[in-house]
């Protein structure tokens, strides 16, 4: 073998080498990163999600609900909505003040008899610094609120999902002798929550 095949073999051992290392590099950084993650499937239909949050409107603006989430610091009660009697308050916690604590009344389970003081071992209304006011607000501005977590107690969307079934929630469809249940059940309402949740969250238009 002649210097010039010498020179010219070299050449190409020299290209095989960097070529081999160039795949090993490329295999390698494939092991390592694995495979690419998967796109997650967000669902997104407008008209599906407000059509739900319509159900669960009629829900959050029931007795069972909104007596707990007044404009004001008083709580409602019965039907109507009035304002609680005995000059109850909200408190900085939501749980009343003074003498007047919720858990004076509401014990941990209903009290037997007629209109007797509904019962919840974490009885409350939301605190001052996030009253969650459902009272008066129109579909839109609670939807709004809702999913706002400056508003809605810090929830993101997984809180809000699992809030469906909070104690209190379910509370509403445990109110005690002489009360009205809230106008759909628990399974109906939960069901159109997560549709309107999984489906994008939106605010109706007014």
């Amino acid at each position: 073998m002649n210097i010039t095949q010498k020179i010219t073999l070299n050449k190409k051992l020299s290209v095989i080498v960097i070529l081999l290392f160039l795949l090993a590099g490329v295999v390698g950084l494939s092991f390592t990163n694995g495979p690419a993650a998967p796109k997650p499937n967000i669902k997104k239909d407008s008209v599906a999600s407000v059509k739900a949050f319509m159900g669960v409107y009629k829900v959050l603006m029931s007795p069972r609900c909104m007596n707990c989430h007044p404009n004001g610091d008083v709580p409602l009660q019965g039907e109507d909505s009035h304002l609680h009697t005995m000059n109850v308050k909200r408190g900085v916690d939501g749980k009343g003040v003074y003498a007047l604590k919720c858990s004076n009344c509401h014990q941990p389970t209903n009290t037997p008899g007629l209109h007797t003081p509904p019962g919840n071992p974490n009885w409350h209304l939301p605190p001052a610094n996030m009253r969650m006011v459902f009272q008066g607000r129109t579909p839109r501005q609670l939807a709004k609120q809702i999913i706002d977590p400056n508003k809605n107690g810090h929830k993101d969307m997984k809180a809000l999902i699992a809030h469906a079934d909070d104690g209190l929630v379910l509370a509403g469809w445990n109110p005690g002798e002489g009360r009205k249940l809230p106008p759909l059940s628990h399974a109906e309402f939960k069901r159109l929550w997560l549709i309107w949740l999984n489906n994008g969250a939106y605010a109706p238009a007014k």
